[in-house]
């Protein structure tokens, strides 16, 4: 019997989920590498086992999709045509004259390393939140969103007791109503889109009923926790000594420039703040794939430019759970026709590439209805830290490009070392370009995260890995 072709899936969200269940389903032997100690990814986070989470199943919703794409991967694993490696932390993909080789490091200490050799490779690398900078943003405190949110779905924690969420975009919504839920005071909810964003974008946004009933729901969490919503907002300073205290708020007018006379202060000792969302793109360009802006370029079957990689989810463009979803059930069928020899029949896939089709439309709406306020740099005083790892100040940016003579984001790295540390620009990569006036673009690296040395040095030599890892309890 000739042994099944095999492809590494890299991130097991909603779209390496969708992606392994489709190739294992049709003739592909999948290896499915993630970070994390289980599967689910940020959208489907799980408690670990040893906190006794009796209902985890209120921290989500679309629990019965993440049930079915659950018990799925559990088959496929009894079955032999799946296996999960958990805490494997991939650094690089290497392509070989057959085939991929890709490397990570396993464990919490990401120490020693491990090697997964594959015929293909997806990559549903998933992404990362878009951070701005402000006065007070380095309090203790203060949050991304998307860690609020993390902490809730994967420790059963609240960041505080009183919280303020801010920023803008779709996650804010469940971020300040899983909060109220969990016992939080959510002293505001700081969202800084117009209304009117949306009613020029109404065509667009009405052709998703489900996502506008979605936010119907969310909307109605918000009154029933007595959450206060101040739209076309933003926080411009979060207050503190060694700890957060309180955040300033004010209104914003039609340019997007703070209103004179309309801040207000509101004592809170938790700032969940996140302005979208960026594509993680680390591993496609460390392979070679072309980028479209900040997003991996992908054909209609989900390929990359380089043969032999597929690439689906919030890697390809931000778009959430649903869209993810689709593209991975696109990126596996195809995989799977490829590799068996067989000749790719868009039919099997038609109706993941409708809603593939119409939740781009949607989301695009989405992203320009949520743009940041166009005057966001202005609130980055001279004194304010923008690169967290080397403590850059706007400041010191401001001067490399009106008294140094940089001209780009390259060469203000090179002057101020922002974007030198050990995020890689992750953190300060959008506040550094806004600052310098420069559109933002991809970074590439020549790997996705911090090696060992000795690991670098041998690389090539290391037992490639046949075991996955138990689950941690």
């Amino acid at each position: 019997m000739t042994e099944r072709p095999h492809l590494a899936v890299i991130g097991a969200g909603p779209a390496g989920l969708a992606a392994t269940l489709a190739a294992a389903r049709h003739g592909v032997r999948v290896t499915l590498i993630d970070s994390a100690p289980g599967a689910g990814g940020q959208f489907y986070r799980q408690p670990a086992d040893g906190l006794g989470a009796r209902r985890p199943e209120a921290l989500h919703h679309q629990w019965r999709t993440w049930e079915r794409l659950r018990d799925g991967l559990d088959r496929h694993i009894t079955a032999g045509h799946v296996a999960h490696f958990r805490d494997h932390h991939v650094w690089f993909v290497e392509r070989r004259p057959v085939g991929f080789t890709v490397h990570a490091l396993l464990g919490p200490e990401q120490e020693r390393p491990a090697e997964v050799r594959a015929d293909a490779v997806l990559l549903a690398t998933g992404g990362y939140e878009k951070v701005l900078p402000f006065p007070g943003w380095t309090l203790p405190g203060v949050v991304t969103a998307g860690g609020a949110q993390a902490m809730l779905k994967g420790g059963l924690v609240l960041p505080g007791r009183t919280a303020v969420v801010a920023g803008t975009g779709p996650l804010l919504l469940p971020v300040a109503t899983g909060l109220a839920a969990a016992g939080a005071h959510v002293a505001a909810l700081v969202e800084s889109a117009h209304p009117r964003a949306f009613v020029r974008r109404s065509r667009a946004l009405a052709a998703q009923p489900a996502k506008l009933a979605e936010g119907a729901r969310y909307a109605a969490q918000l009154l029933r926790h007595r959450v206060r919503t101040l739209v076309h907002h933003t926080v411009v300073q979060a207050h503190g000594d060694e700890r957060l205290q309180a955040v300033t708020v004010a209104a914003l007018d039609a340019e997007g420039k703070v209103r004179p006379g309309t801040r207000r202060r509101i004592a809170c000792d938790t700032l969940a703040v996140g302005h979208g969302m960026l594509p993680h793109t680390d591993l496609a360009q460390g392979l070679g794939c072309r980028t479209d802006g900040v997003a991996v370029h992908v054909d209609d079957e989900q390929r990359t430019d380089v043969p032999g990689v597929w690439a689906a989810g919030e890697a390809t463009g931000i778009g959430g759970a649903a869209l993810s979803l689709a593209e991975g059930h696109i990126a596996g069928r195809s995989v799977a026709a490829r590799l068996t020899g067989a000749e790719p029949d868009p039919r099997v896939w038609a109706g993941a590439a409708r809603t593939r089709a119409a939740l781009r439309r949607f989301f695009a709406a989405i992203d320009d209805a949520y743009a940041p306020p166009a005057h966001w740099t202005e609130q980055i005083t001279d004194d304010t830290v923008v690169c967290r790892c080397e403590e850059v100040t706007g400041g010191a940016i401001r001067q490399a490009m009106t008294e140094l003579g940089a001209g780009d984001v390259r060469t203000v790295k090179l002057l101020t070392r922002a974007g030198m540390g050990w995020c890689q620009g992750r953190m300060c990569g959008t506040a550094v370009a806004g600052l310098s006036g420069c559109p933002e673009t991809t970074s590439r690296r020549p790997f996705a995260r911090p090696v060992p040395l000795g690991v670098l040095a041998r690389a090539g030599e290391a037992e490639v890995s046949k075991t996955p890892v138990p689950r941690q309890t």
